[in-house]
């Protein structure tokens, strides 16, 4: 399991990293955003996928309102009618398309974590171990150690200057924003706001204890996830539109009797002329 594990994740990903820290100029940090626009764009038919189901979900909303306020008393059922609407609209959240990109993050965020650990190796035994890792191209072997700095970061370490942790909660509650679905109740829309808020939270403390070059990792494919989906689904809920806002003008025949008085008088008039001809032409 570890050598399959190696072969597929660990060993690509670390590879890559050296690869691209040499090709611009020795920065390892420009290296891992280089590395994850790549992962994003592997993953991009799934992610794509996963946000066309979430523009569904939230077309079919006012649907799922009327079922709840339909089936209040009967659970069961409410339940056995929002899979069917979930069915019949192709918008099933349970769904392998759905969860399947959230799933791949995982393995990946830890491959990373793994790859930066030990392609900033500097004692000879971590040296040794990044060794075996490296696939056997010179030029591999002659860029290592790498260099660690970037901006005011040492990758290896935690942020001393907790700006990441900042941005990492900034761009995880934006893109968790826009996916955000309108609420059926008011407990899913509790629910949705403490989601909104403990996931970015969560993220934001994980880099407290991890090395700043995984936060770097997250916060540049959460903006880049952020660019994409604004593409596909608009900005959704953290833009809403204000066009919805504007009254509708009103109807010409309601603004007054301008133009609607005069056209019964015009028909009495045109009744009274008729029968004025009618009767000459007796005489």
């Amino acid at each position: 399991m570890e050598a399959l594990w190696n072969i597929l994740l660990l060993q690509p990903i670390l590879n890559a990293l050296v690869v691209f820290s040499v090709l611009l100029g020795g920065s390892f940090g420009l290296a891992i955003i280089a590395v994850t626009v790549i992962v994003r764009i592997i993953l991009w038919p799934l992610s794509l996928r996963q946000l066309r189901v979430t523009q569904k979900l939230s077309t079919l909303q006012p649907k799922l309102k009327e079922l709840q306020q339909k089936y209040r008393g009967d659970k069961e059922r409410l339940s056995r009618e929002q899979w069917k609407l979930y069915r019949e609209g192709g918008a099933n959240p349970m769904s392998l398309g759905c969860i399947l990109p959230m799933l791949l993050q995982f393995p990946i965020w830890i491959a990373v974590f793994q790859s930066i650990t030990q392609a900033l190796a500097a004692t000879p035994e971590g040296l040794f171990e990044l060794s075996k890792h490296l696939y056997p191209w010179p030029f591999l072997g002659r860029a290592t150690p790498l260099e660690g700095n970037f901006l005011w970061l040492e990758l290896s370490q935690t942020d001393p200057y907790f700006i990441m942790p900042a941005l990492t909660f900034a761009s995880m509650w934006v893109q968790m924003k826009m996916s955000a679905t309108p609420p059926v109740s008011p407990q899913a829309a509790t629910q949705n706001t403490m989601m909104q808020f403990m996931m970015p939270v969560m993220f934001a403390l994980l880099t407290l204890q991890f090395p700043s070059g995984l936060a770097v990792y997250w916060v540049a494919s959460t903006v880049i996830g952020i660019v994409m989906q604004s593409f596909v689904t608009g900005w959704g809920p953290l833009l809403p539109s204000r066009a919805g806002g504007k009254a509708a003008p009103a109807p010409a025949a309601a603004t007054g009797n301008v133009s609607a008085a005069p056209a019964p008088e015009k028909g009495r008039q045109g009744g009274k002329s008729r029968a004025d001809r009618g009767k000459r032409r007796n005489r």
